[in-house]
């Protein structure tokens, strides 16, 4: 049965807190409210705490370097992050934070309902809506940025529920192909995030998690052949659900892929491209830089590979929306990861 696509405002759960079955569907605007994971998180113990997880991830590609934050909040843990990428160089900056229990952390109950902070002994981000986009500030000692990433009139946002069961599921919203433009200080220079060749990508996330998980997560944005193209592809953690979190983004409008991508790649050999094939899409990924990161704290624990590069590739709507021949993109600026979480 074709996954839903939602049109009108829908609570992510029930007032017992379980899943509202009406919000299971996709989306191209965050039309879910999501505020009982917010107020179930500031409760006193329930059945589902531990397995809240809230967060905002933010990527940003400019010419010369790669941005990243995030916010989050694991019921048990805040877990923040701020790292900057040299692309020429290689070189890194940034700085990390969990903090336990979580604490000196605010993320609104849904999509741009309030800003979003964090604030931790090496690190402060940020994130507060403004006119026409969202305004990313974060700093650490030895990076720091604000950028906007500017939301145009008609940009459609991918927003996905995935349902585990009735007391695990995931709100997940995929916003690709974001103009920013803004300013980087790094190794005591100012670096310009120029409007034009520079994206950003937004993660935003609110959900009751299983405890262990893993992932595939691919995205990309710029322009290519005259248009504004954005990918977006997920794997492993929606398989059985009925639902993915896969797009193509042309123009401002997204054109959702309902079935499972195949992805092929080698973690063991980090200059290998990788490939995701599946509804229409065939897409290749040539990484330049791979992040590595293991976290391991008992039994809660997170291995994570993203690389970063360049996407290239074909899509053929199935639907006929899009236009024939195939649209064909190349230089595509993101990323794609491996995850997993024991949390």
């Amino acid at each position: 049965m074709a996954l839903p696509e939602i049109t009108e405002r829908v609570a992510l759960t029930l007032p017992d807190g379980s899943l509202d079955r009406r919000a299971v569907g996709w989306a191209r605007q965050p039309l879910v409210d999501t505020s009982g994971i917010a107020r179930d998180g500031l409760r006193r113990w329930t059945r589902h705490t531990g397995r809240n997880k809230r967060w905002e991830y933010w990527g940003v590609v400019t010419p010369t370097h790669v941005l990243a934050l995030t916010v989050s909040s694991l019921d048990y843990a805040a877990v923040h992050e701020v790292w900057v990428l040299d692309r020429e160089s290689g070189r890194t900056w940034g700085a990390d934070a969990t903090v336990v229990p979580a604490r000196g952390v605010s993320l609104p109950g849904s999509l741009g309902d309030g800003p979003a902070r964090a604030r931790a002994k090496n690190l402060a981000i940020d994130l507060d809506e403004v006119d026409g986009g969202t305004r990313l500030r974060a700093r650490t000692r030895d990076v720091s940025f604000d950028v906007v990433a500017e939301l145009p009139p008609g940009h459609e946002r991918l927003a996905v529920v995935v349902p585990w069961s009735d007391t695990r599921f995931q709100y997940t919203v995929k916003d690709v192909a974001r103009p920013a433009h803004g300013t980087l200080w790094v190794d005591g220079r100012t670096v310009d995030v120029p409007a034009g060749p520079s994206w950003a990508v937004l993660d935003h996330g609110r959900g009751r998690w299983p405890y262990d998980v893993r992932w595939n997560w691919g995205a990309g944005s710029g322009e290519s052949h005259g248009r504004v193209v954005g990918v977006q592809m997920g794997g492993r953690w929606t398989v059985g659900t009925g639902s993915t979190e896969n797009a193509v983004h042309l123009d401002g409008r997204i054109h959702h892929l309902p079935e499972e991508l195949a992805w092929d790649y080698d973690l063991a050999d980090p200059h290998r491209p990788w490939r995701v094939t599946g509804g229409g899409l065939d897409a290749t990924f040539e990484p330049f830089h791979t992040k590595v990161t293991r976290t391991h704290l008992g039994v809660v624990s997170s291995s994570t590979d993203q690389c970063f590069g360049t996407w290239s590739g074909t899509f053929t709507s199935p639907d006929g929306e899009a236009t024939t021949p195939p649209v064909r993109f190349d230089g595509l600026v993101g990323w794609a990861e491996e995850v997993h979480n024991r949390w």
